[in-house]
Order: C-alpha cells, then structure tokens, then sequence
C-alpha cells in the first residue's frame, strides 16, 4: 500500500451523473449533496414486478427509455421538496407522469433487490398504471423507507454503511482515461452511460456517477482512499459487470433468457448488443487482471466508493463539477486491489 503526498490534484470531476429511477435515464448536474446513503436524490425509486423484485434493464432493456426529471433547485443544499414539488417521468408513446416529492403515506411489504428485502413507499395507482402499461405486465413504482428500512453494503468491504436502491454500493467511480482507452478498441465508441456512475472525472474518476479527468487510463483500479473537495472516499472494491461464464455464447444465451449486460444496451434506443462486454472479456476479465487468484468470469471496469466522513446536517455536504480529486493512498497493482 503506497501513500501519496502530492499536494497536486491528480484529476478533477467532470460530471456528476444521478439516477432517480434506478434503471431508467440519468441526470446530469453541476453539483449534488452527499448523504449517508449517496449522492441525494440518486436510485431512491425502483420498479417491482407484482412479486415485488426489482425490474431493471437487465430483464426490461425498455427502461433505458424512460427520462426522469427533478426541480432544478432539487440539487441545492438544504432545499426542501414542497407540495407542488415533483418528479417528471416520460417515455415515447406515454403520457406524462408527475411523482410528488413529498413522501407517500402507503407502505407495501415484500419488496426485494439482490440480496435485500424489506418495505418501501408505494407511489400509488396511478404510477403503477404508467409502468404497468409501458413494460406490458404489472408493475409498481416504489421509493425506498428510510425511515424504518437500512440496506447495508457488503461488510466484508464496507462495514458501517449503507445504500438505497444502488447495486453495491454508494458510489462507482470510472475515469474519462479508462473509457477512452475502451473505445479505441471496440468498432462504435460507446459513451459513459453505459456503466451507470454517478461520478465522473476527467482522466480518473466516475462513482455513484462521478466522472474525472486527468490520470491514466484505469488509474482508479489502484486508489483505495482518493479526497473530493474536503471529503474522504474509500475505493473498497472493483466494480464487477455482468458474469460472462462462456466465450461462445455470452450474448445469444443472455439474450434467449431476458438477462442482459447493462453495459451491452444502448441508453438511447434500449436495445442490446454485444459491445463493449466482448471487447471488456478480453482486457478488464479476472482472469487477465488477477491472473494468481480464483477466476469467476467477471468483468471489472470502475471503482466503488464509500464516504468515510461522518455526512451530519449542515453545510458544506456537496460535490461539485470542476473539484479536484487527490489519491491519498492506493496499491501498485489491479491484482492487489479487492474485488
């Protein structure tokens, strides 16, 4: 484990992507406030199926369509929702939905992701209605219960904290460098979008959709504690995609049983292929990057994060677009790094 002093920043934050929905179209902000579970706002609603799993684009490619909205002011520290405040949801062919802000008083049990299952919000009929109709099978839209519901990470890596409706964890990073250096080796360049972050940073840093820039390609493998404006970050383990268990038939025996790569569906029309995921096998699998170790299959590409600073009430709790990201410790291989 190498410590760094540099009082140089070693990348900066280029986009900060959230996502309401989980599996539906992301937004893209200046700044976002930081809270225990993750950037405010970012995957608190989730589709369920009438058993009450969560539907995501894995088995519903579709939802790639599906555009979110939030009040501008959503994003400002300290704002508050009001009763004329909503969440605006489109989709081609649909009418307009509006979501109030203001939390629901319905709670509906059974609600499960992963290896989750707890209560959630409900959002009513008329939500239900909507995504009944667009995904063709009954459908409700839930909103997690912070109030009585905890979903903690996984404690081998990250003991101590939690998440709402994110996959693994709060946040995932992924640098402009490392999807630079992927697109130079698929035949279309695909975009950020594709791997979901929250951020993004110009050369070095995408988690819970942050977006860097400004360090070498797949650098962010290597950081186990990088500093965001005055915030700590702990990098506790590579990102894994989608488990590809055969070369001969990723895509086709993905595609005969509903389950898709994410990575795979492009963002604007919802439908999938099979890039960048081929190209990802071949240079981001664990058997190339953790030669040494057990090999499951797994793609790596991104980093996931936790805040190790206490996120009290008050101010000061933001990330913005253009902060400088400082690596503070990191190892000197992928090899060494959990995953």
């Amino acid at each position: 484990m190498e410590n760094s002093s540099s009082s140089e920043a070693s990348a900066k934050v280029t986009s900060i992507f959230i996502y309401p929905v989980k599996s539906c179209r992301v937004i893209s902000v200046s700044q976002a406030p930081l809270t225990p579970t993750g950037f405010r706002w970012d995957r608190q609603w989730i589709i369920v199926n009438q058993k009450g799993r969560a539907v995501t684009q894995r088995n519903e490619p579709k939802l790639a369509l599906v555009e979110v909205e939030l009040p501008k002011e959503a994003f400002l520290e300290g704002w508050e929702p009001t009763g004329g405040s909503y969440m605006v949801i489109k989709a081609p062919g649909m009418d307009v939905l509006k979501i109030s802000l203001s939390k629901p008083h319905d709670v509906t049990d059974g609600v499960s992701l992963w290896e989750w299952s707890g209560s959630a919000l409900d959002e009513g009929a008329e939500a239900a209605n909507w995504f009944t109709k667009f995904l063709g099978k009954t459908s409700r839209l839930v909103r997690f219960n912070a109030a009585s519901e905890n979903r903690p990470v996984d404690p081998e890596y990250a003991r101590g904290h939690n998440l709402m409706f994110s996959d693994q964890y709060p946040y995932m990073l992924l640098s402009q460098g490392s999807l630079d250096a992927l697109n130079k080796l698929v035949n279309e360049p695909v975009p950020v979008n594709r791997f979901r972050p929250n951020l993004y940073i110009s050369s070095i840093l995408v988690c819970d959709s942050i977006l860097v820039d400004g360090c070498e390609p797949f650098s962010e493998d290597l950081w186990t504690e990088v500093r965001i404006n005055k915030f700590t970050f702990e990098g506790v383990k590579l990102c894994s995609r989608c488990k590809v268990k055969t070369k001969k038939l990723p895509f086709c025996f993905l595609f005969a049983n509903n389950v898709f790569q994410v990575p795979t569906i492009n963002q604007d029309t919802g439908i999938a292929g099979s890039e960048p995921s081929e190209t990802l096998m071949k240079i981001r699998s664990d058997k190339v990057l953790r030669p040494n170790r057990k090999h499951q299959g797994k793609i790596y590409f991104g980093q996931n994060l936790v805040c190790k600073d206490s996120l009290t009430k008050g101010r000061g709790n933001v990330v913005k677009v253009g902060d400088p990201v400082f690596v503070l410790r990191k190892v000197s291989s992928a090899a060494e790094a959990a995953a």
